[in-house]
């Protein structure tokens, strides 16, 4: 498994990562708290990512409502294994919990965070969201003290678009970002994509299939699968529902065919052929979906080759 260095922080991490977001619920939502993926299963997952050489994961103390961080810190004392760890806080734990980036919640969430993960640092700790209601100056100077009293490494943004980037560069040092990024969802390479270039920022993406789009699962005319992204929380990626998309899709399916390897592994592929992108975060629902993300890395795209893939999806 090949590492890249995070940013300018020293902190090392694994190409792909492991996404944990499903482990005891469907990412942030409080509806979904207790749904996902059992321990038994988050189990299973972690001990397959760790033996392929992936020992990067990522989760969020509202994940699941903390069941994700717990179940992590019951494996890694488990497995006695210690992977680099990612968490992140802004979102409320429970339906009608409070929720920011205030000093007094954010040090009172990682402490919570620390002892359900059952470590004493974190290589990264990331604002979960921008918080409007809070001086961002508070939350950064809450982030950098927490950097200096080394209960983290590094930390840095998440859901930030380049504006908000732009402004805690000018009052901090976040290492990294970590936004929605994928063929389908380009958004960041008109502004943040730069400034973590221009800043040398690390650029961790999440959701590379854009939630199941990018596999084919999704077919014209037809419902979608049940358990599917797009059953459970159509929301994000609803304005994908279109013929363009489907027809860019379908040629997507073709190139992919032509390669001999399926859609989500040139997916990946295209986003690990992207310059500024540090590691790629995927989210399996079981051990077997960590394939396609292993495939990706021997599927080393040229600019010519991920430039016609970019251009199916304009």
């Amino acid at each position: 498994m090949e590492r890249r260095l995070l940013g300018a922080t020293g902190v090392e991490v694994s190409r792909i990562v492991l996404g944990c977001g499903n482990f005891g619920g469907i990412g942030s939502a409080p509806e979904f708290f207790g749904q996902g993926e059992d321990e038994a299963e988050a189990f299973r997952i972690m001990d397959a990512a760790w033996e392929l050489g992936i020992t990067t994961f990522d989760t969020a103390d509202a994940y699941g409502g903390g069941r994700s961080e717990t179940a992590i810190g019951n494996w890694i004392r488990s497995r006695g294994h210690r992977p680099e760890l990612t968490t992140k806080t802004f979102n409320p734990m429970d339906a009608g919990a409070d929720h920011g980036l205030s000093r007094a919640r954010i040090t009172r969430q990682i402490e919570a965070s620390l002892e359900r993960l059952g470590v004493d640092q974190v290589e990264l700790y990331l604002a979960h969201a921008f918080d409007p209601e809070t001086p961002l100056q508070e939350t950064v100077e809450t982030f950098e003290r927490l950097a200096e009293t080394e209960l983290v490494r590094a930390y840095g943004v998440s859901n930030f678009d380049a504006e908000q980037l732009r402004a805690a560069l000018s009052l901090g040092h976040p290492a990294a970002v970590q936004n929605s990024y994928s063929l389908l969802e380009r958004a960041d390479e008109q502004g943040v994509l730069p400034l973590c270039e221009t800043f040398g920022v690390g650029y961790t993406p999440f959701s590379p299939l854009a939630g199941g789009w990018l596999t084919g699962k999704y077919k014209r005319g037809e419902q979608p699968p049940p358990g599917s992204r797009m059953e459970l929380r159509p929301g994000p990626y609803e304005h994908l529902r279109n013929d363009r998309t489907f027809d860019a899709l379908d040629r997507f399916e073709e190139l992919a065919t032509q390669r001999g390897v399926d859609p989500a592994t040139l997916a990946i592929a295209w986003l690990l052929a992207q310059p500024q992108v540090t590691a790629v975060i995927v989210g399996p629902r079981n051990p077997q979906q960590l394939e396609p993300a292993l495939r990706a890395l021997d599927l080393q795209l040229s600019t010519a080759e991920a430039d016609e893939l970019a251009s199916l999806f304009p």
